[in-house]
Formats: C-alpha cells, sequence, structure tokens
C-alpha cells in the first residue's frame, strides 16, 4: 500500500459555485468520506480556513517577506486535502475522479514519500 495525498485546489469562481449550495456541497462531501472510510482508505482529510485570514511568507528578496491574504493573481488555492493509502496511483486517481468537486475545481494527486525515501542526514550516516 502507499500513501497519496487528494490536493483540493479550487478558483475564486469555483469556491463561490460550491458556498452558493453549502449544504449540498456538505452532504455530498461527508458521503464521499464515509464511502472512504468504508472502504479502509482514508487516513486523514482537513479543509483550510479562507485565504484572506493567511499570510504568504516569501523567500525571493534577502529577509523574507510576508504578505496579508487574499492573494492578487492567485489562480487556485490549496482548499485542503485527503490522505489515502492504496494500493496504486490508479486507485487514488479513482478516488479522486469521485470526488465531489464543482466545476472549476481540480484535485491534484501526489504520492507521499516513504520514510525510507527521504535522504538520511550526513551525521547520520557516520
Amino acid at each position: 500500500m502507499s500513501k497519496y495525498m487528494l490536493i483540493m485546489r479550487g478558483t475564486d469562481e469555483s469556491n463561490a459555485a460550491m458556498m452558493a449550495d453549502i449544504e449540498a456541497s456538505m452532504a455530498s462531501t461527508r458521503q464521499y468520506i464515509e464511502d472512504m472510510l468504508k472502504a479502509g482508505v482514508l487516513l486523514a482529510a482537513e479543509g483550510l480556513d479562507e485565504p484572506r485570514s493567511g499570510v504568504v511568507v516569501d523567500f525571493g528578496a534577502e529577509a523574507p517577506v510576508v504578505t496579508d491574504g487574499p492573494y492578487g493573481e492567485t489562480k487556485e488555492l490549496f482548499g485542503g486535502y485527503f490522505l489515502l493509502d492504496v494500493a496504486s496511483k490508479e486507485e487514488a486517481v479513482e478516488w479522486a475522479k469521485r470526488m465531489p468537486a464543482t466545476r472549476g475545481s481540480k484535485i491534484e494527486v501526489r504520492r507521499v514519500a516513504g520514510e525510507d525515501e527521504v535522504p538520511a542526514r550526513a551525521a547520520d550516516e557516520n
């Protein structure tokens, strides 16, 4: 089994569409979560607060620059994630395709690197 993260990415428009009928959106999301729990693949799931309550720490200058949200020129925002333990990337993609997402949103599917894949620190090797 491998861990995969389904990263929810939305636009202002797709987020507004979801909020337009939040009760239906929440009901379909609860059913989606229940389906994953029954299948035994869901490890974690969390959503994020609104972008306007966050900040960006930008390391593009010599000293980090902190900017309050909302962020100008942002096309997509990371809205939350589901962490799955599945047999393959294909299975993760199938779960992503079942997500009750609004038109215009995207789900990014990424494998979570295993502990054995993280390079050992030089100090640990001595």
